[in-house]
Formats: C-alpha cells, structure tokens, sequence
C-alpha cells in the first residue's frame, strides 16, 4: 500500500535538453520569477523577455552542452540517485519525490500528484542550506500559492535552512576530509552569490559591506543569507582544523558588481598572483554539481587561477547522493 506520507526534495531547475529553445524556456520561468530579480512587474517582463533571455540563451546553451552527459543534466540525474538512496532508507513509511522549482518535473505537476494521493503529511525540503528569497522563499512562497487552493490542507512542514545543522556539518565534513584540505595552501569556500539588494531587504538602512558577520554571527542576522555563509565557513574550517589566514570566504555567479563580495573569480586571481600555488575549492551551498560548480568553477575559474600563475586546483564534488548527505536529509528532516 502506498503511503499518504510524502516527502519532496527540491533543487532549482534544469533545462529539458541542452538546446536554444529548452533553455530559452527554462531561463524564462525561472528568471520571471518575482524573488529571483525583484524590480517591478513590467520592468522585469521587459528585461528578462526582451533583453535577457533573448541574449542570455545562446550563451547558456553552450555551458549546458559541455555540462551534459549521456546520463543528462547532473542536476537532475542527482536528485533522481538521492531520491532513490532516501526512499530506500525511509521503506515505506514515506513517499519520496523530486522535484525542481522551474523546469521538469516540475513542482506544480509534483503538488497535484500527491495532493490526488490524498496526503496525511507533507514535508518540503528545499535542497538550500542558506535562505535567500530567490530559492527558499520562492520554493514556500509557490507551495502557499498552490495548496491554497486545495480542498483538504493536509499537515505540511517546510524545511527551512540548514547551514548550521549538526548533520549538514558532518556530511560536509566528512565528505572535504577525502580531499585532506591540509595539502593546500588555501582552502577557498564559494557560495552562490546575491545581488546586495536582497540582502538589503534584510536590513533596512544598513549598509551590508559594512556588517561584522564576517568575523562573528551576529543574533539579528539569523535569516541574512550572507552571515549564515559565513557561518558555515566558520563551522567547517573549525571542523577541518584549517588555520586563519588559510581559508577564505567568497561569491560567485555575480550579474553585476553590485552583488556580494568578494568575488571567487577575483579572489582565485589574487590568490594565484600572490604566489598561491595550490588551492581546494569548496562549494557548501551547492549540495549537488550543476552549472556553476561544473563548467563555472571548475572549468572557468580554473582557467583564471592557473593564469595567474596557479599551479594545482582542486574543486570539490558536491555531496550529489552520497550516504553521508542521505543520512543528514533524514535526520534534518527529523524523521
């Protein structure tokens, strides 16, 4: 017998097929998205569908075909591998479903098969270990706008951050040990940048560059995406035995300069121009290989570091379904 118990695990979305018209579609839905560029409605249905995607496109679709492989998207065939290592862990006592927040399968067709399954509990667990408006809030946000609307509202529980859970730790712990950081000289953690703008929301009337989270987590910055990065440095480097002054703590993927700093392209350049030879990359909120650990890390700012004079650069795999993580997702879940 099926169970009315559901568990779906989401990440943020892939195009169907490494194609111009596949991406065009995806970067649309996804970059349409009220909490992924926040300015006013037609300004953005302007800027996204008639500058941005348009242009963007092209560009993206040829990052996705060196990203493919004969399995498909990394991002997708990862979260079908840890949807099956947590469904077999769970037996039967809950159901366990993928789904992606823009593109397929789509979280809209996830949410009407388990409501026509007439769900006892939900549990949502956006697969982002920092909060930010643009993935959690957006994940909680669409599930709100949905089940709204259902007849029966079962119990749902969302699953909100995690950077800090004693299990996320230890997954990503005992996952960085297999590539014994001490052999580099510097250890370098890149989280997925933001524009400032979202962290200004945060908090209003001050200036973000000029917050303490860098050195300590201040108590009112609990759901500021950029100290609770900084938190999870702190966390792992502790963990690692890493000195100070051999670690670091960057943003990639930037649009504009008016994003977080520092920026992993610029701080692997420095690193590298300033006589590091060796260097580890750790991506922590990425916990499955996609775009931008693959081709924009691995490949792209590979490239820089080694022309500036880098020797030896290591990027680390995302946890993607290892044991370790499908332990963690069961007990941050608390089931």
């Amino acid at each position: 017998m099926m169970s009315r118990k559901f568990l779906i695990l989401i990440n943020t979305g892939t195009p169907d097929k490494p194609g111009v018209r596949e991406v065009r579609r995806y970067l649309s839905e996804f970059l349409n998205d009220r909490r992924v560029i926040d300015i006013p409605w037609l300004l953005r249905k302007l800027l996204v569908n008639i500058i941005i995607v348009p242009f963007r496109a092209p560009v993206s679709t040829r990052k996705y075909l060196k990203l493919w492989t004969e399995e498909g998207s990394p991002l997708l065939f990862n979260l079908e591998n840890l949807v099956g290592k947590v469904k077999s862990c769970l037996k039967d006592e809950y159901e366990v479903i993928g789904a992606m927040r823009y593109g397929n399968p789509s979280l809209q067709n996830t949410l009407e098969h388990v409501r026509n399954q007439s769900p006892e509990q939900i549990i949502i667990f956006p697969l982002y270990p920092h909060y930010a408006s643009s993935t959690t809030g957006s994940v909680n946000e669409f599930i709100f706008s949905k089940v709204r609307h259902w007849d029966i509202i079962p119990e749902i529980r969302l699953i909100g951050q995690f950077y800090s859970h004693p299990a996320y730790i230890n997954a990503m712990t005992i996952h960085l040990r297999g590539y014994d950081p001490s052999k580099f000289d510097h250890v370098l953690f890149s989280y997925h940048g933001l524009p400032l703008s979202h962290i200004e929301r945060i908090h209003p009337g001050s200036d973000c560059r000029k917050c303490s989270c860098e050195k300590a987590f201040p108590s009112e910055c609990s759901m500021c995406y950029k100290a609770t990065c900084y938190a999870t440095t702190r966390l792992l480097a502790e963990k690692l035995n890493l000195s100070p002054g051999k670690f670091s703590t960057a943003f990639q993927s930037r649009l504009t300069h008016r994003w977080l700093e520092p920026f992993t392209d610029v701080v692997l350049q420095n690193l590298a121009s300033g006589g590091t030879r060796k260097v580890l990359v750790i991506a922590p909120s990425f916990v499955a290989d996609c775009l931008e650990t693959i081709i924009e890390i691995d490949e792209e700012y590979r490239s820089l570091f080694k022309k500036e004079g880098g020797e030896e650069f290591v990027m680390v795999k995302s946890m993607n379904d290892n044991d370790e993580w499908v332990k963690a997702i069961i007990q941050i879940s608390d089931l």
